[in-house]
């Protein structure tokens, strides 16, 4: 059976979370706007490597699939800002599992590194 969802088709419930999740951004800009807010510039400073055409190439792809909001203020320059929906909430327990697994299979020792290593020292006080 075949299922569609925003003109796209899918085999299977896991073919349609890998394609909103998936690739080499995508879950790493979800598990930075997971601590709030971001800007533009923000998330690209967070991610090293990401060009600029391919963030916004991928925050529109989040954003069409309804697990990003972009709200833009009507200033002069004009300000966007990022955060996770409500529904891109629900995502945060999956992101927190590939962090535990990634910090296992690294070998990352969880005493010394509580939460997502990736994110000590960004915490906000």
């Amino acid at each position: 059976m075949a299922y569609t969802k925003n003109g796209r088709t899918f085999h299977c419930p896991v073919e349609a979370a890998l394609d909103v999740i998936g690739g080499k951004w995508k879950p790493l800009i979800l598990w930075h706007l997971c601590d709030g807010v971001k800007r533009f510039s923000e998330l690209q400073r967070e991610l090293p490597g990401v060009n600029a055409k391919m963030l916004t190439r991928q925050l529109r792809e989040l954003e069409g699939d309804g697990v990003v909001r972009r709200t833009v203020y009507p200033e002069v320059p004009p300000r966007v800002e990022y955060a996770v929906t409500e529904f891109g909430r629900t995502l945060l327990p999956i992101m927190e599992a590939l962090c535990a697994w990634g910090t296992q299979y690294l070998g990352i020792d969880d005493a010394a590194a509580p939460g997502c290593p990736a994110k000590v020292g960004r915490e906000k006080a």
